[in-house]
């Protein structure tokens, strides 16, 4: 019976030892790649140096890393959570071990499986708070870009309203250019009417003086004329009678 529940214990304490490994193993694969997507944190691309083009898939490998870390993150330490149990019903093993006292390999591979556990432990507590320190500080530059943005697309309005504004105002200086040109050229014309006005009169006097101061001119003028009237009447008359002596000889 004694070697029967000896047999037992041995292959309980094997059956923990294999247990043990198993999750270390698992666990350490889990902790090479956090490390890694640590590493691709630290070499990651801030998102305020991406261009406007590819601040969109900037955005979403950073969301795509963040899910990624938050798995990783769960699994690694469910499986810490197991090798704990495991590592302490080794240590209760070893406390029921009362027929014979616990060997040194028994306590040597407790201690052992123990140092891992820490070391793990001590491992994944420095990459998250790395990983951690990167994504706050990735959020601290994203939200810092999102607020430049803004204010691009704000001050980009702005300017297109000064733009407007500016246009406008040219379009105005340019009426009243206008408008001052066309002005200007009234009163030139006004100013031209003016002295016409004043040579024509100057002309008229001329003439009116030159009449008065020879009368015989005027008389002689006058009486041409009179003359001028007085063969165009005869002309007149004359191409009248022709006209009706042709109708009557005609009918």
């Amino acid at each position: 019976m004694r070697t029967m529940a000896s047999t037992q214990s041995s292959s309980r304490w094997e059956e923990l030892r294999k247990q043990a490994s198993q999750v270390e193993n698992e666990l350490y694969l889990k902790l090479v790649s956090f490390s890694k997507l640590g590493a691709s944190y630290s070499h990651h691309e801030p998102l305020t140096a991406v261009g406007t083009e590819g601040s969109g898939s900037a955005q979403a490998g950073a969301e795509s890393s963040g899910r990624m870390f938050e798995t990783m993150s769960l699994e690694i330490e469910q499986l810490m959570s197991k090798l704990t149990e495991v590592n302490d019903a080794m240590q209760e093993y070893v406390n029921e071990t009362t027929e014979t006292a616990p060997t040194p390999t028994m306590l040597h591979i407790l201690q052992r499986h123990r140092d891992i556990l820490r070391n793990y432990s001590q491992e994944f507590s420095k990459t998250k708070s790395n990983i951690k320190a990167h994504r706050d500080r990735e959020d601290l530059l994203g939200s810092v870009r999102r607020d430049i943005s803004e204010y691009k697309a704000s001050a980009g309005g702005l300017n297109r309203r000064t733009d407007m504004y500016l246009k406008e105002n040219e379009h105005l200086r340019n009426s009243e250019r206008l408008t001052d040109e066309a002005i200007s050229v009234a009163m030139a014309t006004k100013e031209n009417l003016t002295t016409q006005r004043g040579v024509f009169g100057n002309i008229g006097g001329r003439l009116s003086g030159m009449t008065s101061r020879f009368p015989l001119i005027n008389s002689l003028v006058q009486r041409i004329q009179v003359k001028k009237k007085k063969d165009s009447l005869i002309l007149g008359g004359v191409i009248a009678v022709c006209i009706i002596l042709l109708l009557l000889f005609a009918f």
